[in-house]
C-alpha cells in the first residue's frame, strides 16, 4: 500500500495557540492562484500518467490490474481536485481520499504520485481553512478512515502467512515487522501533512497581523501628522492674540479717546494718536519677532509655553527679570487710553527663570488687554505681582465698575494663558469676584 497519513497526536502548532481569526479569511483566491493549482494538477496528472503505465509494465498487480481506461479516470480522479484544492479545499481532500483508496480497490498500477496528491490535499484544508474546527474535523475524518483501511489491509496480510516470507530465526517475524513498518511511514506521511499545512495557516495569519497592524501605524502616523498640524496652528493662533490682542484693543482705546477730545483738548488728542502710533509699531515689532522665531525652529516656537520677542527673556536658562519689568509699561498703556491702572510689587524683587518672567509679562498683557475690552470705559484694573518664597504670582483684577461687562470673545485667550501656566507648572485662577469684576490670578513656581 502506498503511504496513507495520520499522526496519532495533533503537532505542536503556534497557529493553535491563538483564538480562531474569524474576521480574516485566506480565501478566495485569486488569477494567480487559480493558474498555479491548475499548472500542479496538470503536472501530477502527467506524472501519474507516466508512472501508471510505467508500473503496469512492471507488473504490479500480475493480470489483475484495471483496464486502461479505469486507470485515466482514476488519473483524472486524483488529479483534477488538485486544480481548485484552494477554492473548495475541504471538497478537494475528501475527493482525492476517495480517489485513493478507489485505485488500489480497483488495482490501478500507480504507487507513487498518489501519495503527492493525498499529501497536497491534507496540507491545502491546513493552510487554507479560516473555519479552523472544520478543516481539523475533515483532516481527522480522513486520516482515520486511511488508518482504518490500512488496519485492514493488515489484518488480511495476517491472514494469509504465505504471503509473506517465513524466517523462524528472525528478531522479529517479517508480517510484524512489514506491519510495524507501514504504520511507523503513514505516521510520518500524514503528521507532516498536518504539521505543514498548521505552519503554513500560522505564517498566513502572522503575515496578515503584521499587515494590520502596519496600516494601523501608518493610520496613526496620519493622524499624528494632522493633530501636530493643528495643534501647531493653535499655537500660532494664540502667539498672535497674545501679540496683537493687546496692541489693537489699546490702539482702539486710545483712538476713541482722541475722537472724542480733538476738538476741546488737541493736546491729548495727539498723545492719544501717539500711543496708537506706538502701539502699532510694537505689534509690528512682535509680530516680527515671532516670526521669525518660527522660521528658525530653535526651541523657543515650540510647546505651550513658547515666548516671542523679548518675552523671551535672557539667554538660556539665567534668572531674569525683564519680563515682570514690561508688566509696568502694559499698566501704563492702558493709564493712557483712559483707564484708571495701578501696579504694585510686593514682597523682595529677585530675579526669576526667564520662562517664569516670559509667562508672567503674558498673563498680565491679556489680563489688562481683557479688562480694556470687556469691563468698560470706567473700569479700575489693579495689577500686582508678588513675590513669594518658592513662586511668583501675578493677579490682575477690575473693580467692576466700568458698566455692563462684554461677555462676547472666542475664549482663546483664557486658553493660552491656562496652557502657558501650565507649561512652568503653576496654576491659574480665571473668573467673576464675588465682589464684582473679573480676576485672573497665576501662581508660578520659581524653582
Amino acid at each position: 500500500m502506498g503511504a496513507m497519513t495520520g499522526s496519532w497526536s495533533r503537532p505542536p502548532d503556534t497557529a493553535w495557540s491563538r483564538p480562531p481569526d474569524t474576521a480574516w479569511s485566506r480565501l478566495p483566491v485569486g488569477r494567480r492562484e487559480w493558474r498555479q493549482d491548475v499548472l500542479l494538477a496538470a503536472v501530477l496528472a502527467v506524472g501519474m500518467a507516466i508512472t501508471t503505465v510505467l508500473y503496469g509494465a512492471s507488473g504490479a498487480y500480475d493480470d489483475d490490474q484495471a483496464a486502461w481506461w479505469v486507470s485515466a479516470l482514476m488519473v483524472l480522479a486524483n488529479t483534477v481536485p488538485i486544480a481548485f484544492r484552494r477554492r473548495w479545499p475541504m471538497t478537494a481532500l475528501v475527493v482525492v481520499a476517495l480517489a485513493f483508496v478507489g485505485m488500489q480497490l480497483l488495482h490501478v498500477p500507480e504507487l507513487f504520485v498518489v501519495n503527492f496528491t493525498l499529501f497536497i490535499g491534507i496540507y491545502t484544508v491546513g493552510a487554507w481553512c479560516s473555519d479552523r474546527f472544520r478543516s481539523e474535523a475533515v483532516r481527522w475524518v480522513v486520516i482515520g478512515g486511511m488508518f482504518a483501511w490500512l488496519f485492514l489491509a493488515i489484518v488480511f496480510g495476517w491472514s494469509m502467512p504465505t504471503s509473506l516470507p517465513n524466517d523462524d530465526g528472525a528478531v522479529i517475524p517479517p508480517y510484524i515487522a512489514y506491519s510495524l513498518l507501514n504504520v511507523l511511514i503513514n505516521v510520518v506521511y500524514f503528521g507532516a501533512a498536518w504539521y505543514a499545512g498548521n505552519r503554513a495557516w500560522g505564517a498566513a495569519v502572522a503575515r496578515h497581523e503584521l499587515d494590520v497592524r502596519t496600516a494601523e501605524l501608518a493610520a496613526e502616523r496620519e493622524r499624528s501628522a494632522a493633530q501636530a498640524v493643528t495643534l501647531e496652528r493653535l499655537r500660532i493662533a494664540r502667539e498672535l492674540h497674545d501679540v496683537v490682542a493687546h496692541h489693537v484693543a489699546l490702539m482702539g482705546v486710545q483712538a476713541g479717546a482722541a475722537r472724542r477730545v480733538i476738538g476741546s483738548d488737541p493736546g491729548q488728542a495727539t498723545a492719544s494718536l501717539g500711543v496708537v502710533e506706538q502701539s502699532a509699531r510694537t505689534a509690528v515689532e512682535e509680530l516680527r519677532r515671532m516670526l521669525g522665531t518660527l522660521r528658525d525652529g530653535d526651541g523657543h516656537g515650540h510647546g505651550h509655553g513658547s515666548t516671542t520677542g523679548s518675552a523671551a527673556g535672557a539667554d538660556g536658562d539665567a534668572p531674569s527679570t525683564e519680563g515682570i519689568g514690561r508688566i509696568a509699561e502694559v499698566v501704563e498703556a492702558a493709564r493712557t487710553a483712559g483707564h484708571p491702572a495701578e501696579w504694585s510689587v510686593v514682597g523682595d524683587e529677585r530675579p526669576v527663570p526667564p520662562t517664569v518672567a516670559s509667562v508672567a509679562f503674558r498673563v498680565a498683557q491679556e489680563a489688562v488687554t481683557n479688562v480694556l475690552k470687556h469691563a468698560g470705559q470706567n473700569a479700575r484694573a489693579d495689577v500686582r505681582v508678588r513675590y513669594l518664597t518658592d513662586a511668583l504670582e501675578v493677579e490682575v483684577a477690575d473693580d467692576g465698575r466700568g458698566g455692563v461687562r462684554d461677555t462676547t470673545g472666542s475664549g482663546l485667550g483664557h486658553v493660552g494663558m491656562r496652557e502657558r501656566v501650565a507649561a512652568v507648572g503653576g496654576t491659574v485662577e480665571i473668573g467673576p469676584r464675588t465682589r464684582g469684576g473679573y480676576l485672573v490670578r497665576a501662581w508660578l513656581p520659581t524653582t
